[in-house]
């Protein structure tokens, strides 16, 4: 499946895709490498961050976190969405790549017991780079990829079929570890764990929450296999992924090299800055969230926004360090140690936070997928969990009282249905108040997830209107979208697809009318 083709891409569009592995063991390919899980694992992990850090840029684009910056232009198909084959291409390569090592670890750990917990964190995380293939570009290669020069032209699976498979694949993941923890001599992941430090317990609520995440948006549309879960639960603390980040050339969070500064000191990507739309979910202008407005923006209140496709004189160039790094601290050589979604060089890569998963639980609860939970009570934790992530530093230190603040925010918006569960009277108001909640807590965190979300469910709630301003919607003024709503509905595959494997590529897929399976 690997196809290695390199895109020479203007810096609006790449948005820091590079998934430069620092830990990866093969970086020289005229150097043989025992390759082993315990070696593996932990660069793939990183791997996935990096992957991860290109997915966020491509949803915040997309979804209403951000907007092209004054003092730049050539924004082309990122302002008018009228996407090539060449756009957001490294979001197939670098995960099919990353899919490799994961594969690559399953190979040599199958029918070895001793090694469950490497083959199970493996089987993990492949199913979770799966559901980003599938939640990209719906019908991908699944059984018969990922098998080497053995197949170079695999076909294309159904994405319903894959999403049952990637959930019965977590359901066996939890199995082996299950049996693991009474195999003697099974051998501990440790420290190639650079998420939960051999700790699989946690790695067992990962995979229920990813398989949680898998159903809810499946929910209707795919025939699982068993829809319970492990006794172990959901994430109720946020999964980091951290292999030692540093302020170190290629060292550093992909998120903060992306954004804030550069090893050197130097000026990350300058080209885009905060977007009017989401900006009005702190500001007033739909709720008042001056906390974790604070908490994010630098300059908040004051903070500049642009709506998504509005070039002129007038609009404001992005600071050093982005509009996205609240200290007043700019030097790049020492910048670092903040609140919010950059933190700092050394801040664990969010792979999925604990406000995600209980805003999936509080939806699953609405859904009737899970029972046992009330859903105004998980609804409540996902908010408090935002306020805790934004609030938690690099060292892992929480500045504030999250906790209080979330309650304030509660106090503050008491009148809106989108905050104030109680007053959403309806099974789609009490949809929309959890997805548009989860909105805000993934605002340039995980945000490709929120525009997944907004592709299934419509929330948040845009105008669609002609003349809709830049708190109305998010969709570009110079879109060139035919949709009612004005947004793209995906990507396309990539040209390397076409070239390699035409036979299999699905044909005809337009960027304006052809959905994701569970799209709405």
């Amino acid at each position: 499946m690997k196809k290695i083709t390199s895109f020479l891409l203007l810096g609006v569009t790449l948005l820091g895709t590079s998934c430069e592995k620092y830990l990866d063991i093969n970086q020289n390919p005229n150097s043989a490498t025992s390759a082993t899980p315990a070696l593996i694992l932990p660069q793939a992990l990183t791997t996935t961050a990096s992957n991860l850090n290109g997915f966020n840029s491509y949803g915040a684009q997309l979804v209403g976190y951000m907007a092209n910056a004054g003092g730049f232009g050539g924004f082309g198909t990122s302002i008018t969405y009228n996407f090539s084959a060449g756009d957001f291409s490294g979001r197939w390569s670098s995960t099919f790549d990353n899919l490799e090592d994961y594969q690559t670890i399953l190979n040599s750990s199958e029918g070895k017991p001793e090694l469950a917990y490497f083959n199970a964190a493996a089987r993990i995380m492949k199913a979770h780079s799966y559901q980003l293939l599938v939640d990209t570009y719906n019908d991908v290669p699944y059984t018969q990829a990922l098998k080497g020069a053995d197949n170079l032209t695999p076909v294309y699976d159904d994405a319903k079929a894959i999403y049952k498979s990637l959930a019965d694949e977590l359901d066996k993941a939890i199995a082996a570890i299950n049996t693991g923890a009474t195999t003697p001599g099974i051998t501990p992941i440790g420290n190639s764990d650079v998420v939960f430090k051999g700790n699989m317990t946690k790695w067992k609520q990962l995979a229920n929450t990813i398989k949680l995440r898998v159903l809810v948006r499946g929910n209707g549309k795919v025939q699982f296999s068993n829809q319970t879960f492990d006794a172990a639960g959901f994430l109720t603390e946020d999964a980091l992924i951290n292999p030692g980040y540093t302020r170190d050339n290629n060292r550093q969070n992909p998120k903060w090299s992306n954004w804030g500064f550069s090893y050197t000191g130097s000026d990350a990507t300058k080209s885009w800055m905060p977007n009017t739309f989401v900006f009005g979910f702190y500001h007033g202008e739909k709720l008042s969230d001056p906390k974790r407005g604070a908490a994010i923006y630098y300059q908040y209140p004051s903070t500049p926004t642009n709506r998504l496709g509005v070039e002129s004189n007038n609009i404001a160039s992005s600071p050093s360090g982005s509009f996205w790094y609240p200290s007043t601290n700019r030097d790049g050589k020492s910048a670092g140690d903040a609140t919010g979604v950059l933190k700092g060089p050394n801040a664990g890569f969010p792979l999925i936070t604990a406000a995600e998963s209980f805003f999936l639980q509080a939806e699953a609860a609405v859904r009737g997928i899970i029972t046992g939970g009330s859903a105004a009570t998980l609804f409540n934790k996902g908010i408090e969990a935002s306020f805790t992530y934004l609030y938690t530093k690099p060292d892992g230190s929480v500045i504030g009282t999250p906790a209080a603040d979330a309650a304030l925010y509660l106090t503050d918006n008491a009148t809106s249905p989108l905050v104030n569960f109680a007053l959403a009277a309806s099974t789609e108001a009490q949809i929309e108040a959890i997805v548009t909640q989860k909105y805000i807590a993934l605002n340039m965190v995980n945000a490709d997830q929120a525009w997944n979300d907004y592709r299934r469910t419509g929330y948040p709630s845009i105008v669609n209107t002609a003349g809709a301003t830049g708190t109305q919607t998010f969709a570009s003024s110079v879109s060139q979208s035919t949709a009612p709503d004005k947004l793209p509905t995906r990507i396309l595959y990539p040209t390397t697809e076409a070239s390699y494997n035409t036979a299999n590529v699905p044909q005809n897929i337009n960027v304006y009318t052809s959905k994701i399976f569970w799209a709405r």
